[in-house]
């Protein structure tokens, strides 16, 4: 029911010597979904956890995760859930919520076992937390919508806001996802780093042979991941993120470290990169 993977940090002058597997073995995040299972990726990038439930016909509950040494995995952490599948349930800290496709739970330090249930695909995602805010549920209605981006640069996107410092508190955890418009195929154009958080993705929405060149690595030494639909990327903080992809989809974002500013990065234009 539980399996847990645990990827260590990597310094960026070894990510210069990987050949591809290494990169996909290190950077990317694959089988997550799968049915009757809740299947996590621990990571030494700020303690940030991320990973997938499926309960189908059942139930699935997430509680004591061992890779955390506490009682319950919420004990010292703070969680978002994403449901990217059909309407399901998701009970926890006594409440239940009611989560319809593309909308967002947030659980904070303390909530005890999480329960799932329905036809729902819930992505999680989870980091330390050092205070304990309010649970709440963000709907695609209650989001911040931002617009950026333009047709003639292929990258006009729609970024939905969820867990963000304009929506609701929360400790260190942000999270929202970005929307590709139609004819458009880049995403995060300019390229950005921030060396005070890490990040990561999962793309959704995609069909299955479509994918998406996920584009990573310092920014005069960058390399590429081939990213399918429901797969995931783990980007350190020394590492750039941009991408363009075939076809439509969409990518969750979700970041934790030192400070919640959704706008701390630092630009690096297309002329600069290697």
């Amino acid at each position: 029911m539980l399996t847990v993977e645990t990827r260590h940090a990597i310094h960026p002058t070894q990510a210069r010597d990987m050949w591809t597997e290494e990169l996909r073995e290190h950077f990317l995040t694959q089988g997550m979904f799968r049915d009757g299972e809740i299947r996590l990726v621990y990571t030494h990038y700020d303690r940030f956890v991320m990973g997938g439930a499926v309960p189908g016909a059942g139930t699935l509950t997430l509680d004591v995760v061992e890779e955390t040494r506490t009682p319950n995995f919420l004990d010292r952490r703070e969680m978002g859930i994403v449901n990217i599948g059909a309407a399901g349930t998701v009970e926890a800290g006594g409440e239940t919520y009611e989560m319809g496709r593309g909308d967002v739970l947030y659980l904070g330090m303390g909530t005890g076992a999480v329960t799932f249930s329905g036809p729902g695909r819930f992505y999680i995602t989870s980091c330390p937390a050092h205070k304990s805010y309010p649970s709440k549920l963000v709907t695609l209605a209650d989001c911040k919508e931002v617009t950026m981006g333009a047709p003639e640069t292929s990258n006009k996107r729609t970024i939905k806001q969820f867990i963000h410092p304009q929506v609701m508190e929360s400790c260190q955890l942000i999270l929202g996802y970005t929307a590709l418009e139609e004819g458009s195929v880049w995403n995060t154009i300019p390229s950005h780093i921030h060396d005070r958080r890490m990040e990561a993705y999962l793309y959704w929405g995609m069909d299955e042979e479509s994918r998406v060149l996920h584009l990573m690595g310092e920014p005069d030494e960058t390399r590429h991941l081939f990213v399918a639909n429901e797969e995931g990327v783990v980007s350190p903080s020394w590492s750039i993120h941009s991408g363009a992809g075939i076809g439509k989809y969409t990518f969750i974002w979700a970041m934790a470290g030192d400070n919640v500013d959704y706008t701390d990065m630092d630009f690096i234009q297309p002329k600069d990169l290697r």
